[in-house]
């Protein structure tokens, strides 16, 4: 709250400005401006991640964190569940995990098109930038989630997704 002329109060309004922009170029955004930069399902969508990552690094001052939650290399890598002719997941069929680029698929009738890429490109990529790895996580359910969704169980079994936690010296 702020006094107005007449010495009453008002509230000050505060706006949050968005910007349509391509993630890989952030030259709209000054250099070290941010303490926390989030990206979320965003990395296996991206041409160039590496481009990204160092545009993060750019913009994140000293001591940043930025927070990368993204499909699993497993998992964009086009795994499909294996199943017996009743339809019970037997087990991931995981191959060309080592080919990467562009991968096509439908869901629900529309067409997606992302990037594979393995473990080793994607922390590659994030040490040349610049960034430490604070942790790596493979989240799953946990037993209380499993007792109230009993169909995640497969999440015990392949992981889908992987965070990382990098920290900008």
């Amino acid at each position: 709250m702020r006094a107005d002329d007449r010495g009453g109060k008002r509230a000050t309004i505060r706006r949050d400005a968005y910007q349509v922009a391509d993630v890989q170029n952030l030259g709209f955004l000054e250099d070290e401006s941010f303490d926390l930069a989030v990206s979320y399902l965003n990395h296996c969508d991206l041409p160039d991640f590496n481009a990204n990552t160092r545009e993060l690094f750019r913009v994140l001052k000293p001591g940043g964190r930025f927070v990368v939650a993204n499909l699993h290399p497993m998992r964009s890598a086009a795994g499909r569940w294996h199943k017996t002719p009743e339809g019970a997941k037997q087990h991931v069929i995981l191959d060309n995990y080592f080919d990467e680029g562009e991968r096509h698929w439908k869901m629900m009738g529309v067409e997606f098109t992302n990037f594979h890429r393995s473990l080793s490109t994607y922390v590659r990529g994030f040490l040349d930038a610049g960034f430490t790895i604070d942790d790596l996580i493979e989240p799953t359910v946990t037993p209380e989630q499993l007792a109230l969704y009993p169909e995640l169980d497969d999440e015990l079994r392949v992981p889908n997704f992987i965070i990382y936690m990098l920290h900008k010296p």
